[in-house]
């Protein structure tokens, strides 16, 4: 009876947890969760301004141990309920894959570095600390367009890959042709190939600083000809993306109704 009484316990706890246990809608457990970790990213992001920090270093050190304490105890209860969820293979397997999972280990270090009272100083503290940011990735498993998001760039990894290699190609293309055309003109900027890939990288993506650009006219002509080229090549996997998404969406749509007719 005790045993029973403690598995619909987890099953519970599950259910409050995890939205993919849900029929439809976020529990209130997962509202609240929410609005912590939105909470507590605010407060670590804060923190990291001196003139703020310093006058109420107690009440952001106090808020830290609370948040701290508060995603401790989410995270020992996902661990206890991860043997609810379907396909499991047996509580400590299941638990075992939660805690190596990407959500688990994120969970894990931001709880880590929220609770630890000492660490080394200097660049490494204000690693450690940012870590705690990290806490925004578990909004991810609290809502479902992250995992259409996930689905949409599963299925179109093949076509994204080829895109991300076309890109590179053209960048490494690009900066090579330019070395060839400015680096005696401008060696300092043009004078190798991985001193050019900067210019190649800024002008491929369109951000174009202007710390770095081509005098001379076969450079300008070469210039043009990769940036009206980005242009094109950055839409194309943002075209695949958006294609995708509004598949996984529609997909989700037409399966709705039959998991409310099961209900």
């Amino acid at each position: 009876m005790a045993e029973a009484k403690a598995e619909s316990l987890r099953a519970r706890i599950y259910r409050a947890l995890d939205p993919e246990a849900r029929k439809r809608g976020l529990s209130i457990t997962n509202i609240a969760l929410a609005v912590l970790i939105v909470v507590a990213s605010l407060v670590a992001i804060t923190a990291t301004e001196p003139t703020i920090y310093a006058p109420y270093a107690r009440a952001f050190i106090t808020a830290e141990w609370v948040f701290g304490g508060i995603f401790l105890v989410e995270y020992l209860a996902r661990l206890w309920v991860a043997a609810e969820r379907p396909g499991a293979g047996g509580p400590w397997k299941a638990r075992l894959g939660f805690m190596f999972s990407f959500s688990g280990i994120v969970d894990l270090i931001s709880v880590i570095a929220t609770l630890t009272p000492g660490t080394p100083a200097g660049p490494l503290l204000r690693a450690f600390r940012l870590m705690r940011v990290l806490r925004l990735a578990k909004l991810g498993r609290l809502s479902s367009a992250w995992r259409h998001m996930a689905e949409a760039v599963s299925s179109r990894r093949s076509e994204l890959i080829l895109s991300l290699g076309v890109g590179v190609g053209l960048m490494v293309l690009s900066a090579t042709l330019l070395y060839l055309v400015e680096g005696d003109a401008q060696p300092d900027k043009f004078g190798s190939i991985p001193r050019a890939l900067w210019w190649a990288v800024a002008t491929l993506t369109t951000i174009g600083y202007g710390d770095i650009f081509p005098i001379t006219p076969v450079g300008k002509l070469l210039a043009s000809v990769t940036a009206i080229t980005s242009i094109g090549l950055i839409a194309l996997p943002t075209g695949i993306l958006a294609a995708a998404f509004s598949d996984a969406m529609a997909r989700h749509r037409e399966a709705a109704p039959s998991e409310d007719e099961k209900a």
